[in-house]
């Protein structure tokens, strides 16, 4: 992972806590608040995914083209050749 240095302007309250966990849990800073950057870097992005889908949900109960293999939807086909 390579690293670019980047200053940021945190409130008082804001640094003492990011302190105060670092020393708890024995880590620095710097690692806390890329863990908290990532966190809500993929709820962001799990967010976005989900209106998307949202907004293509329509499309997919409407369009025959599109729900031909709703009829694949469960799992019995994967285990038919357990059956033999």
């Amino acid at each position: 992972m390579e690293l670019q240095r980047t200053q940021i302007l945190l409130e008082k309250s804001q640094r003492q806590t990011l302190i105060l966990i670092a020393g708890e849990e024995n880590r620095s800073i710097s690692e806390i608040v890329r863990e908290m950057i990532d966190r809500e870097l993929r709820y962001r992005q799990r967010r976005q995914m989900l209106l998307a889908a949202r907004e293509l949900q329509a499309d997919y109960n409407t369009d025959p083209n599109l729900t031909d293999f709703t009829a694949l939807d469960s799992d019995d086909f994967l285990f038919a050749d357990d059956e033999l």
